[in-house]
Order: C-alpha cells, then structure tokens, then sequence
C-alpha cells in the first residue's frame, strides 16, 4: 500500500540535525573524541532538593491518576516566585502549566488565530517559533535581526500592512540562538507597537536566569501595559535543569490563558503529579543553585569566546543564555559545509546558523554543555585540526 504523507508530516524531512549526528556516529566508531556542542541540554545535576520532592510524590498511588488541574501550590509558588523574583503580581487566573514551552509553542497559535492568519516570528530565531504557527495553518513573516541592531528588532521597519495584519508577535529575550539581550526602553516600545495594531505578544523567557555581568534577567511582564497585550512563557528547565519533567508556564493576560487552557484540555489531561510537586520545590526552594550555575556558564562562556579569539577565530562575548553565536571564520561562506568539516577536521559539533533561518547564514552556535577544561580542549582540537586560516 501507498501512504500518502500531509503536507505537515513533509515539512520535517530529515535535515542538518541529521546528517550532523550521522558523522557522529561514523566518527566515535572510528575511536575519535567528540565535543558535542549541538544541542542546549543542561549538563548540570537537577537540584537535590527537586529530585526528592518529585521522588516523595512519586510514592504516592494517587499520584498516578489524572492531574486534570495545576495543583493550588503550584499556582500560589508561581505566584510567589514572579512576584520575588520579577516584582510581577499574579492572579490565579493569569497562570497556567504546560508540558515544556516547546509543546507551548506548538499549539499556542489556536489559540488566537485561523487559517492564513499572519504570526510575527524572528529571524534568526528558535525554530518552534516558527513550525509552531505553521502547524496550527497560519502564516508567518519574519522579522529580522541583524548583529548591527543588538540582534533586536527595528519595530518601525515593519511594513504597517504587516503590522496591521499581524495576529500576535513572538519575542525572545535573552535570545535563543544569538544571545542577545534586550533592554527597558525595547520592551516598553515593544508594548506600544502592540497596542498601536492590536498584536498579541508572546515572549519566550527560558533564560531570564543565565545573563552575564552581574545583571539580572527581568520578565516582559514587569512593564507597563504588559498584561494588556500579552502572555510570557517561564521554563524551569534551563533554570532549575529540569528538562525531561517538561514543564513551564504561561502567565499573562487572563483572557489569553483562560483561552489557550480550553484549547490545552482537549489536548492532555493536566501536568504528571510528581513533576509538579517538583517545580513547587523548585519554585519555593533555594534560588542560590541558579545563581551559582549563572556564573558557571558565565565562565564557560568567557572560557570559550576567548579560546577561540586567542586561536584566530574573532567571536565577541555573549551577554547571556547557554549559547555562543559566532561568526563563520575568514575564508566560510556556507554555515552547514563549516560545520561537518569542522566534525571531520576536529571532533567539535557546533549546529549551524542555518537552522534557524536565513538570517542566521553566516553564524554556528555552541552549546555550553561542558566544563571549562572541556571547552578549552575543544578550542585546543580546533587549532590543531587547522581549520583557522
């Protein structure tokens, strides 16, 4: 028989990814050292304090039924947090749980748009941002970011006929993948652009936790007007490293959540038992983890970008996230072709600038998923491979 595959199922054919954990593989069978610096999966223990909160409820038979609900706790530690944490007071109604702001991502589009309608996404920008829409049959346009503007976007470039018919605008900050951080004055024309054409904004917050130069992360909902226009999106999983328990927020304009919560009750049944009395720990337990581990991706960061400037390779600082974003050395064009012979050459996976838009040609992003000694063993690969001209 014949299967005849959705124009969606053909839209996730394999690509770089792919091929990138091909070589891989071929290289480690070859007895090679890999520096697997792809993908953005903490390589920090979860807090013990966490692990024992999830492993107690887990103990408990009435756990394992149907969540259906955020349990009370949890909404009240919400609460709590953004409001320590970010100056942000939140009603009850203006909070709810998702499976990981990826699956988020993937089906917020519902719950404010039909068919053909027009979402905002950056470019370069974390690709969910713009299969998510897709998925949900609207239609993207991409703003760009461009190193020159701070990677941020200029709101008055955007053409008013787009504006106009723009639906909502996604917004990410500290950035996934160019690090970029955004200030004050940014978001408060930010709040004025989506009031002016009525565009919902959704900003994804997964690193307000990692900025670097003894500042700290703020919430796009600590501003003025924020509510009125928009949800944000919190994770615990870069923050807290708990990334397979899947599970962030979205907190905002009420209206916004109570609709995106019906559209999410046909989807699943409510958050695993065990996985939200872990984020109330989490949430109500000792921030000074993520602190700590703030300043070890800071030194990371420090510890990469000038390995690889002492080597020849000019990469500037990042102001924050889990990420490096560095320009193609002198003599690369191509950041796909760079980045396999950069594998074979070196052993250093890096994912490249490609993948997350056009816009991104000409950049690769390393994960700060090592030590230290780790990455300066890396940088040390690359020079002896010879790759740097």
């Amino acid at each position: 028989m014949k299967v005849t595959f959705s124009r969606k199922a053909n839209m996730f054919e394999a690509g770089i990814f792919a091929v990138l954990n091909e070589k891989k593989e071929e290289l480690e069978k070859q007895g090679r050292k890999i520096y697997n610096l792809s993908v953005g999966t903490p390589d920090f223990e979860t807090p013990a304090h966490i692990r024992r909160a999830v492993e107690a409820a887990a103990r408990e038979a009435d756990h394992y039924k149907y969540a259906l609900t955020d349990l009370p706790q949890l909404v009240e530690a919400v609460r709590t947090f953004y409001q320590k944490r970010f100056g942000v007071a939140l009603e009850p109604q203006e909070i709810m749980s998702m499976n990981g702001s990826q699956e988020g991502m993937a089906h917020f589009a519902w719950t404010l748009c039909d068919p053909g309608d027009v979402v905002l996404v950056p470019n370069p920008g974390y690709p969910i941002f713009k299969i998510g829409p897709l998925l949900c049959d609207a239609r993207t346009v991409e703003y760009p970011l461009y190193e020159k503007n701070g990677f941020l976007p200029v709101l008055s470039a955007i053409p008013e006929e787009t504006a106009r018919a723009a639906k909502f605008m996604v917004v990410n900050y500290p950035s996934n993948p160019t690090c970029a951080v955004a200030n004050d004055d940014f978001y408060r024309e930010l709040i004025a652009f989506a009031k002016k054409y009525e565009i919902v904004i959704l900003h994804d917050n997964a690193y307000s936790d990692i900025i670097f130069g003894k500042k700290q992360g703020g919430s796009f909902l600590q501003y003025e007007g924020a509510k009125e226009v928009g949800v944000e999106f919190y994770s615990l999983s870069k923050s807290f490293d708990y990334t397979g328990a899947r599970l962030s927020f979205c907190l905002g304009n009420r209206e916004i959540v109570r609709k995106f919560r019906a559209i999410r009750t046909q989807i699943d049944y409510g958050v695993f038992l065990p996985v939200q009395y872990g984020a109330i720990a989490a949430l109500t337990g000792p921030f000074d983890c993520v602190i700590r581990q703030c300043a070890e991706y800071e030194r990371r960061s420090r510890a990469l970008v000038r390995g690889l400037c002492g080597i020849g390779w000019q990469v500037k600082e990042s102001a924050g996230t889990m990420f490096v974003w560095a320009p193609l050395p002198d003599g690369y064009t191509d950041s796909n072709r760079f980045c396999l012979e950069l594998m074979e050459r070196s052993g250093v996976i890096c994912v490249p600038g490609s993948s997350f838009g056009s816009l991104g040609e000409g950049y690769v992003r390393f994960a700060l998923v090592l030590p230290k000694e780790g990455l300066l063993e890396a940088v040390e690969a690359i020079r002896a491979s010879g790759i740097i001209k």
